[in-house]
């Protein structure tokens, strides 16, 4: 009797719809019309008789069974990803397809200096870069949406193999009327009704918080800013003070401002860069490789 199992592209179809939850932003983020991607999904339900998803005028909504089948089908493509993997693996180090995430408090400052090296001695390697906050840097990754991800930590990103690459301190950004003292601060020096933070989201407010060693700054603190650029602006026009990671002020952050960066005497004021991917990842040598270009490129 003939056995007729689903095609990873109709489970790609599946996938897509559930991150989406539009059937138009699904088939685009798939590269499809609508009606394809439509039609592989009804597909997908006539074949194993069953229906996944509730299709109304406003709303798609997943049935508890169409759920559970999301997240097998979530790992079988891992898997499949992994078969080509495998096979990349075997080949020349760092060359084929690699999708790496970067949160947004590290793209900016290291990759404009990692890149031109990246495509000089690995012209083969295609680099997929995807900027995006901590949270959603590791789901994408457990989900199999990228391959690493380049991260501050200490972060809780799941089960994952961890390349730490270097050191990054922690400074506090104060307006040009404030910076007639250069010496460094102590954690009570830090005003918590001045402290302006990123909002949630941004693992660099967390490594703020602990580097100001005053848990009570978490519910006093000013979270405003979507980015750091944004937030040195802030500064430069005296609304408060920021806290900044040393590769942010090398790569010219405070330029053309009359803020300046004062060190913070605080074992915690420093975070720890990182390039972590999946355990057991067929591409493991490659990550390793990377992870020492990453660090080459900081020294």
């Amino acid at each position: 009797m003939s056995v007729y199992l689903p095609t990873l592209k109709q489970l790609q179809y599946l996938v897509a719809l559930r991150d989406a939850g539009h059937f138009g932003r699904a088939a685009e983020a798939s590269f499809v019309t609508q009606s394809t991607l439509s039609a592989g999904i009804r597909e997908l339900e006539t074949l194993i008789g069953v229906v996944l998803v509730e299709r109304t005028r406003r709303v798609v909504r997943f049935t508890p069974l169409g759920e559970s089948i999301v997240t097998k089908a979530r790992k079988v493509l891992r898997e499949a990803e992994e078969l080509t993997d495998m096979a990349r693996a075997a080949g020349r180090p760092l060359s084929g397809e690699m999708r790496m995430s970067v949160i947004p408090t590290i793209a900016p400052f290291l990759l404009p200096r990692l890149l031109p090296r990246l495509r000089r001695d690995y012209p083969d390697l295609k680099l997929f870069l995807r900027e995006e906050p901590s949270a959603a840097a590791c789901e994408g990754l457990h989900h199999g949406r990228t391959d690493c991800v380049l991260l501050a930590l200490p972060y809780g990103c799941g089960e994952v193999e961890v390349a730490p690459l270097f050191e990054d301190r922690l400074l506090l950004a104060v307006p040009g009327n404030d910076s007639g003292d250069t010496a460094p601060l102590v954690a009570d020096d830090i005003d918590p009704e001045r402290l302006l933070l990123l909002e949630d989201g941004h693992c660099l407010k967390d490594h703020a918080l602990r580097a100001c060693e005053q848990p009570e700054l978490r519910g006093q603190a000013m979270m405003m800013g979507t980015s750091l650029h944004t937030i040195v602006q802030m500064v430069d026009n005296g609304l408060g003070t920021t806290m900044l990671p040393q590769m942010a002020i090398d790569a010219g952050i405070l330029d053309n401002t009359g803020v300046t960066a004062r060190p913070i005497e605080s074992q915690n004021a420093q975070r720890r860069i990182a390039l972590v991917w999946r355990r057991a990842s067929p591409r493991e040598r490659d990550f390793r490789l990377l992870a020492e270009v990453l660090a080459a490129e900081r020294g």
